[in-house]
């Protein structure tokens, strides 16, 4: 026979339970998304997030902040994010991530166009991160070689190449020692210009004519991307076969592009961030790294140049606008 004490307990055992997952499931969530620019892509990061049972306006707020390609709105804009308190920041590159990372230590963030997080101090290690910062990396080292090795076979007769960087992108110096290296093992000369800002370019442009700059690589960043149009209008006006880091660069009129699928780097963020919100910590994620790169040419823009791109470079393409 069961007695009432076992009842009554079995009673409030089961009302416990539903109780518990009651506030589970009404729990409201709140991500802080610091990122350059308010691109489609990123539907596939709200897209993710719901498959995973966070959805806005039931249990998932996001608040956004846009840096528009200007590295010095950085610290402003992270810290009106962070006095938010967020559950978990989400930052799209190294920019991003320095940013928060100077405010918060206890914050989890995810970043996930980052290019460096070991190199830069931003991780203890890939396979350990050891503190609040984890997520995708881009391999901008190892891209920046592969992107100047596929500028000199789309333009091999050009000998001194151009390099755009940004000075106020943290994981940019550590790329420019892999150009110089590859450089030297092709017998080319690297022409290193720099530009903070979108105001800046027209002087780096200026700076290649009096270089004699026959080509450009342009590495990628926050302020590259957001200024793709002008980027490659400016290449197109003066006669620069260039190569950049993003696809979008050469869906805006540049020649070719070698580097990460953002919408796979987006798509794999937004699972670490559901582990984070279900209570995994960072420094126990390890960093993923890019899986998925594409050779993207614009044969419009080549024409526009003068310029045959050769088949070898052509028969490697996964995409070809014409």
């Amino acid at each position: 026979m069961i007695c009432r004490r076992t009842l009554i307990g079995g009673a409030l055992g089961v009302f416990l339970t539903r109780f518990a997952s009651a506030q589970r499931a009404t729990r409201v969530v709140r991500v802080g998304l610091f990122a350059n620019t308010p691109e489609p892509q990123w539907e596939a990061f709200r897209k993710t997030l719901r498959e995973h049972g966070w959805v806005e306006g039931q249990n998932l707020v996001i608040e956004e902040r846009w840096m528009m390609g200007d590295a010095r709105r950085a610290a402003e804009l992270a810290a009106n994010l962070v006095g938010l308190k967020p559950d978990v920041l989400v930052a799209s590159s190294s920019t991003q991530t320095e940013a928060l990372r100077s405010l918060t230590r206890t914050i989890p963030i995810i970043f996930l166009l980052h290019a460096d997080p070991v190199g830069i101090g931003h991780v203890a290690s890939l396979a350990r991160p050891g503190g609040n910062i984890t997520g995708i990396s881009q391999l901008m080292t190892d891209v920046s070689a592969k992107m100047f090795q596929v500028l000199h076979e789309a333009v091999p007769r050009a000998r001194r190449i151009g390099v755009l960087w940004n000075p106020t992108t943290p994981s940019h110096p550590p790329a420019l020692k892999v150009i110089e290296s590859s450089a030297q093992q092709l017998g080319l000369h690297p022409v290193m210009i720099g530009a903070k800002g979108a105001e800046e370019l027209d002087g780096a442009f200026a700076t290649m004519v009096r270089e004699r700059v026959e080509a450009l690589l342009v590495i990628a960043s926050p302020l590259t991307f957001r200024e793709r149009g002008r980027l490659a209008e400016l290449c197109l006006a003066h006669r620069l076969p260039a190569v950049f880091g993003f696809r979008q660069n050469v869906e805006a009129g540049g020649l070719v592009s070698y580097g990460v699928d953002i919408q796979d780097q987006i798509v794999r963020a937004a699972v670490y961030v559901d582990r984070v919100l279900r209570g995994a910590k960072p420094a126990d994620l390890p960093v993923e790294q890019a899986t998925k790169f594409e050779l993207v040419i614009n044969m419009k823009t080549a024409k526009a140049l003068g310029l045959t791109m050769p088949q070898t470079v052509m028969l490697r393409a996964d995409k070809l606008i014409e």
